[in-house]
């Protein structure tokens, strides 16, 4: 396996940091990993792994503000940093692989970004698959909190106001402990500004979700605490593709990459694969046992 680190300059001139793994061979395709709120590129090894021995390449880049990214982590400018970073490291990606079918595939708040960045991009890719995709959180904010956000993104826009709950990432404790002490998974308080930026992008993403017509694999852990997996249902519904797939894990959490369960979610990953490296006839839709 071939591992490549690099950088480039992303949105407002930030260095972004990203990394590929690749077979020794010529790849069958590639897959660009957008990974979630908080964490960073290097907590996909695995899958990386999985994938590069069944010659694909698997490029990921740490979002503005993570891991080994410029940026303030728990901030965001606009949500829009995000969907610009990716373009840059999309064009990066198919110089050094040219002429390989490419999949986005997107965890989280990464699912959000992939699909916002999907609505103009689409035809560039061969497909996409969607882990936990941040449609719905668990607790929506009400009227008067989503107020109180805005007012703050405006006045103290850096302004911390909540954390991420560890425990609800997966059912291994052995998991939970490794992103409890991993150096590069922010653990602060997420700014008044990202909060208010996150939000509106759901909502901009819920309304707008019609424009999405490629190929996609909408997964998603029934026992969910961190995101609804009401929202990847929703997505499913109101998406315009005729090549859709969803599917709810039983029992499983947040990170389905770092479940017990984990190999089952990347084989059923590669079986769909396969069958989106020719282009799927109009109308057929594509179910995964």
């Amino acid at each position: 396996m071939n591992h490549n680190e690099d950088r480039f300059a992303g949105a407002g001139g930030r260095s972004i940091y990203y990394q590929s793994w690749a077979p020794e061979t010529s790849p069958r395709a590639m897959i660009l990993v957008v990974h979630g709120l908080g964490e960073h590129s290097a907590r996909y090894q695995y899958l990386a792994s999985y994938f590069v021995a069944r010659d694909y390449v698997v490029g990921a880049l740490d979002l503005n503000g993570h891991g080994y990214s410029g940026g303030r982590p728990g901030y965001v400018e606009a949500f829009t940093d995000y969907e610009d970073d990716l373009a840059l490291f999309h064009e990066v990606m198919v110089e050094r692989f040219p002429q390989v079918p490419v999949f986005l595939l997107g965890h989280s708040m990464g699912g959000l970004i992939s699909c916002c960045y999907l609505r103009a991009t689409q035809d560039r890719f061969s497909g996409a698959m969607l882990s936990g995709a941040a449609v719905i959180t668990s607790q929506q904010p009400g009227a008067i909190e989503m107020w109180l956000v805005r007012l703050l993104s405006r006045v103290i826009p850096r302004l911390g106001l909540t954390r991420l709950d560890a425990g609800g990432v997966s059912r291994d404790p052995d998991e939970v402990t490794k992103y409890v002490e991993d150096p590069l998974v922010y653990h602060g308080a997420l700014s008044a500004r990202l909060l208010h930026e996150f939000f509106g992008s759901m909502r901009s993403l819920r309304a707008s979700a019609g424009k999405i017509h490629i190929p996609l694999l909408i997964m998603h852990g029934s026992e969910d605490a961190m995101v609804a997996p009401k929202g990847s249902q929703l997505l499913h519904e109101r998406v315009s593709s005729d090549d859709k797939t969803l599917v709810l894990y039983p029992g499983l959490y947040h990170e389905i990459f770092n479940e017990p369960e984990k190999d089952r979610v990347l084989a059923d990953m590669v079986v769909w694969l396969e069958q989106h490296l020719e282009p799927a006839p109009t109308g057929v839709k594509t179910d995964i046992d």
